[in-house]
């Protein structure tokens, strides 16, 4: 599904009116229908309830005049507060308060201090609340009038409907600048705004509907949108059902390399995870002395002892080990556990020269290419990098702060200017490829930001990628998996006792239910 920003929605709008000959009336109208619907189904019906209106200056306020006359035909009492004067709203805002005011609707005036009486009055009696003040594209913050009459939707805990996304959220970053409308749920009108998905915004939506008001498919499908919202319908498509004849080969052969003293683990789940994902074959590679270490704890994972440097460290002597074995494997994995000493960052960038299959870049191996990126424009293989904010603010030079406040265009222009997939890690976990598309991930939980999960991550991208997802695919399947993990262990055990072991347990089941959907 397709994310927008305001502007991006405008312009559908505008293409649905000007190239479709869709009156705008028709799609207020159908947005308000599809609200009222909404309010049906919370109150459980809705004759005889009681409804407070909320209207604004511009189109938004028009959807909430439709809800209005429709919740009035329904047998419900209706009180509308209109923010303008009617002679200011746009044309079909102002046709539907004309409609309204024929069939004998209730406006009141909220302009200043001394409406702010009647307002109370209505919203202690009422049943529900309609926000319908600003819609799509609001910036900035609600005015010192605006937040007095938020402030007090939101003490009174009744419950609120949004009408697109809450009045006070910014429609293109989630950002609240003072005061929001909290809504208990939001009808968002073709296609969900990124204000909705992205903190704290989100927080302010409560139950989110996607409404069709019959803009086009073609025009909610363009591809010239770039951002996307990842789903269980984008992702079922890359799991399709094994065939008969198969054998281990069938499924591809990953490496795994890294390990150092004191974080074989990393290699471990992230080995593991790819097996576990559904890789044929697994191999992890890492300093010899460390072997025994992994052989006791997973038989299915073949070990490759490679060369020392200094004590359980990848030496330069393993880069002719490694070139060997990427010619009989089908995805590499590089970094977890790998420590950040010289020779082991020597030895990821001749991996990164040499390579001549896809490469995922996790954990130390990132921080080996610190200051040296303009390697990637030069690689033809694809190359998946999953770095956390703090990895992506070293790989840029940007602080933490400047990577967390922009992170979805930080992470596209980055996968454009290096040629790579990025998959930048945390709350809201984005993906982006080199051709500008970018997805974002907003399951998962909390209790996920522990030790090893990033290996987890790691392991099931790579795992994806041996069995012949391309990169891109990969990472957006292997983000939505892992979430899905993560998710389904708090269910059961609860965020606090979540550790990256539980993610691999419950790999199985998950990729069991999309296979169920064959």
């Amino acid at each position: 599904m397709k994310l927008v920003n305001s502007q991006e929605m405008k312009q559908i709008d505008a293409k649905a009116i000007n190239e479709y000959n869709i009156p705008g009336i028709v799609l207020m109208e159908n947005a308000g229908i599809r609200t009222v619907e909404v309010i049906e189904e919370i109150l459980d019906g809705t004759a005889g309830k009681t409804v407070l209106i909320l209207v604004g200056r511009g189109n938004n306020g028009g959807d909430g005049l439709v809800i209005a006359r429709h919740l009035m035909n329904s047998g419900a009492q209706v009180f509308v507060f209109a923010l303008a004067k009617p002679e200011v709203l746009p044309p079909d805002a102002r046709t539907n308060y004309e409609i309204l005011n024929k069939m004998g609707g209730q406006f009141y005036e909220l302009q200043q201090e001394t409406d702010l009486d009647s307002f109370m009055v209505c919203l202690l009696n009422s049943d529900l609340i309609v926000d319908a003040l600003y819609g799509n594209g609001f910036k900035g913050s609600l005015n010192e009038f605006e937040t007095r009459l938020a402030d007090m939707i939101n003490w009174s805990k009744k419950p609120v409907v949004a009408v697109d996304i809450p009045s006070g959220v910014n429609t293109d970053t989630g950002a609240v600048t003072g005061t929001a409308i909290r809504a208990t749920h939001t009808v968002c009108f073709a296609l969900p705004k990124v204000g909705l998905v992205l903190e704290p915004g989100k927080d302010y939506v409560g139950t989110l509907s996607i409404a069709d008001i019959s803009i086009p498919r073609a025009l909610l499908n363009d591809q010239q949108l770039k951002t996307n919202l990842i789903t269980a319908d984008m992702v079922s498509p890359f799991f399709k059902r094994r065939p008969a004849e198969s054998h281990k080969g069938t499924f591809g052969h990953a490496l795994v390399i890294g390990g150092s003293v004191g974080l074989t683990g990393a290699v471990v789940m992230a080995a593991y995870a790819a097996l576990r994902t559904g890789a044929g074959l697994v191999t992890a590679a890492l300093p010899a002395s460390l072997v025994p270490i992994v052989d006791g704890v997973i038989t299915e994972v073949m070990v490759a002892p490679l060369p020392e440097s200094g004590e359980a460290l990848i030496g330069l002597e393993a880069v002719s080990v490694l070139h060997n074995l990427m010619g009989t494997v089908s995805v590499a994995a590089i970094g977890p556990g790998m420590s950040g000493h010289t020779e082991a960052a020597a030895v990821m960038r001749h991996v990164l020269e040499r390579a001549g299959i896809p490469l995922v870049i996790d954990a130390d191996g990132l921080n080996a290419l610190v200051g040296n990126t303009d390697i990637f424009k030069d690689r033809q293989v694809p190359i998946v990098l999953t770095p956390h904010p703090g990895e992506m603010a070293r790989l840029t030079g940007k602080s933490i702060a400047e990577i967390q406040a922009n992170r979805m265009e930080i992470a596209r222009h980055y996968a454009m200017e290096w040629g790579v997939t990025l998959v930048l890690k945390g709350n809201k976990t984005v993906v982006a490829d080199p051709s500008g598309n970018l997805y974002v991930n907003i399951i998962g939980n909390p209790g996920m930001a522990t030790a090893g999960s990033g290996d987890v991550l790691c392991g099931i991208i790579t795992g994806l990628i041996a069995q012949g997802l391309k990169a891109s695919d990969a990472a957006i399947a292997g983000v939505y998996l892992h979430a899905l993990c993560g998710d389904r262990v708090a269910e059961q055990k609860g965020q606090r006792g979540l550790v990256a072991g539980d993610l691999i347990a419950v790999l199985p089941e998950i990729l069991g239910s999309f296979e169920k959907t064959l």
